[in-house]
C-alpha cells in the first residue's frame, strides 16, 4: 500500500449569498488576485485578519470607504484605521517617529494590536493620499499590521487598505466567513472565505500619540491583554539604541 495522501480541505461555504457578491477561497492565489482587483476598482470586500473578519476598501478610493460607513451603519464620528502588510512599508517613507515608537512597534507588529500615532504628510507617501481625510481623525491615525499570511499578501497587492470589523455597527464581531455572508453579502462586492477566525474579539487599541512623554493608553482591550502590552512597552523603554 502506498503512502496516504491527505488533501487539505478548503473553507466550506454554507450560507446563502447575494448573487452580486463574489465568494473566493483564501488558499488560492488566484482568489487573492480577484479580491485585489475588486478593491483596486473601488469595491468593498469582507476579508480575514489575524483577529476577526474585516471590511476592506482601498485607500485609493475614498468613496469605497464611505460605502463601508453605509454598509455597517457606522457613526461618521468613529474613525477607520489603515492596514499595511509590514513595518518596512513605513520605514521606506521615513515618517517622523521617535526611536521609542519604532522600538515599540517592532515589538508589537505584526499582531493583534492597533497603534494610534500622529497623522502627517508621510501618509501620502505611504499611498493613503486620496483617503487622507477619510481615515483616522484630524490629527491621528490607527495602524494595523496583521499577523496573517493571507491579509499580508493581499495588502502587498493592493497597498494600504482602510479596514474595520465586518459586522453591523453595535453587533458582535464576525468570526467566520459565513457570518459575513449572512449579515452583509447583499451590500458587499466580495468575501474572501478563510473559515473560522483566529480570535473571537478584535485587536487591542493602543494610543501612542504621547509615547515620547513616557506614556501609552489602552483604549480597548482586545485579543492581546493589557498586561502584555505594558510589558512590551517597558521592554521598548529599556532597550537602548536607535533603529
Amino acid at each position: 500500500m502506498g503512502p496516504a495522501i491527505f488533501k487539505k480541505q478548503e473553507p466550506q461555504i454554507e450560507e446563502e449569498v447575494a448573487s452580486s457578491c463574489i465568494l473566493q477561497q483564501s488558499r488560492r492565489t488566484s482568489s487573492l488576485r480577484t479580491i485585489a482587483n475588486i478593491l483596486d476598482n473601488g469595491g468593498v470586500c469582507g476579508i480575514p485578519t489575524d483577529t476577526v473578519y474585516a471590511l476592506a476598501a482601498s485607500c485609493k478610493h475614498p468613496e469605497a470607504i464611505n460605502r463601508i460607513y453605509s454598509i455597517k451603519e457606522r457613526p461618521s464620528e468613529k474613525p477607520i484605521c489603515i492596514c499595511i502588510s509590514n513595518l518596512d512599508q513605513l520605514r521606506v517613507i521615513s515618517p517622523p517617529f521617535s526611536p521609542l515608537l519604532w522600538r515599540f512597534m517592532d515589538l508589537v507588529y505584526p499582531g493583534g494590536i492597533s497603534c494610534i500615532v500622529q497623522k502627517g504628510e508621510w501618509l501620502k507617501k505611504l499611498g493613503v493620499g486620496p483617503a487622507y481625510e477619510r481615515v483616522g481623525t484630524n490629527d491621528s491615525i490607527m495602524i494595523r499590521v496583521p499577523d496573517h499570511t493571507v491579509t499580508a499578501h493581499l495588502t502587498d497587492m493592493t497597498g494600504p487598505l482602510a479596514i474595520t470589523s465586518a459586522n453591523p455597527s453595535g453587533e458582535s464581531d464576525s468570526t467566520h466567513h459565513d457570518m459575513v455572508i449572512t449579515r452583509l453579502s447583499d451590500k458587499l462586492d466580495a468575501v474572501l472565505c478563510d473559515g473560522f477566525s483566529n480570535e473571537l474579539v478584535g485587536s487591542t487599541v493602543v494610543n501612542c500619540t504621547k509615547i515620547d512623554e513616557g506614556t501609552i493608553k489602552i483604549l480597548r482591550e482586545g485579543c492581546v491583554p493589557t498586561t502584555k502590552i505594558m510589558q512590551l512597552f517597558e521592554r521598548a523603554k529599556n532597550t537602548q539604541g536607535d533603529l
